[in-house]
């Protein structure tokens, strides 16, 4: 008894080992003059051979942090291999992942976009250019990877966004935005150039490959909406879905699904790998 009880725990244990060998905790000291945590996610085989991967960043939503993604989605290591890119989860605290016009110590865009992808760069085998980068992230993970994507064309190449907060116009006291913007009546230029919806303008079609979702009781709904009308009003090719759920992690278990495979197809594409390897 004691023997086919033990065979089980020993498979738990051998499996425990499995993952932990794909999956780093990183930190790194950011110019901001904090330490910010990281999850580096790495595909089966990744140890054993000289193959440069491209990177997928996942960011969280308010209130979270760097193992977000993981606990919504425990299969990513899985995903991950089958795939054959990296995943990588960063801590945004409640950032909103923007330079804050306020405060120093919380340039959340230069880190996403400047840092880390220099730091992931030069401390893992990466195909190191913009057609082999994604971007996404839930809710204020979701505006954070489009801001940062459309602003940065020349680092990413894909991005997506999940029950985004798109446009944080109509919503001035929540989610401590109005912390790093100021209050929203005595700072509507901060409020104006920090969301989203308003760079469409600045977009090209084909500057990005985009895939935008969200559910149909998802409380952003109106304004991904929006988002999805105006990329339409400019002629932004892009995919947009929406099915049945809520602002929750049972809806985004099963939507980062659809976005790791939007990327997968973006990084596999013969004018992506054609492009990546110049």
């Amino acid at each position: 008894m004691k023997r086919l009880l033990l065979l089980p725990f020993l498979l738990l244990l051998g499996l425990v080992g499995l993952y932990a060998q794909q999956i780093d905790t990183i930190t790194i000291h950011s110019q901001m003059g904090h330490d910010i945590k990281n999850i580096v996610i790495l595909p089966q085989g990744y140890a054993e051979g000289d193959t440069r991967y491209p990177v997928v960043y996942l960011l969280h939503g308010h209130g979270d942090n760097h193992t977000c993604w993981i606990n919504i989605k425990p299969e990513l290591p899985q995903i991950a291999s089958q795939y054959g890119f990296i995943v990588v989860c960063p801590d945004g605290k409640r950032s909103w992942y923007w330079d804050s016009p306020l405060h120093k110590d919380m340039q959340f865009e230069t880190y996403i976009s400047d840092e880390l992808i220099h730091y992931i760069d030069s401390h893992y085998r990466t195909v190191a250019d913009r057609r082999a980068r994604a971007i996404t992230g839930l809710s204020m993970g979701g505006h954070g990877a489009m801001w940062n994507a459309i602003r940065h064309r020349d680092v990413f190449g894909a991005a997506g966004s999940t029950s985004g907060g798109v446009d944080i116009r109509p919503f001035p006291n929540n989610w401590n935005m109005k912390e790093q913007l100021g209050e929203q009546a005595a700072h509507p230029e901060n409020w104006e150039s920090h969301t989203v919806i308003n760079l469409v303008p600045s977009l090209n079609d084909g500057d990005l490959a985009l895939i935008i979702d969200c559910g149909l009781d998802d409380f952003f709904l109106e304004v991904n909406r929006n988002f999805h009308q105006s990329l339409i009003d400019h002629h932004i090719k892009h995919d947009y879905i929406e099915r049945p759920g809520a602002h929750n992690r049972f809806y985004w278990n099963n939507s980062i699904d659809y976005q790791l495979l939007f990327f997968h197809k973006f990084f596999t594409q013969p004018a992506a790998k054609e492009e990546a390897t110049r």
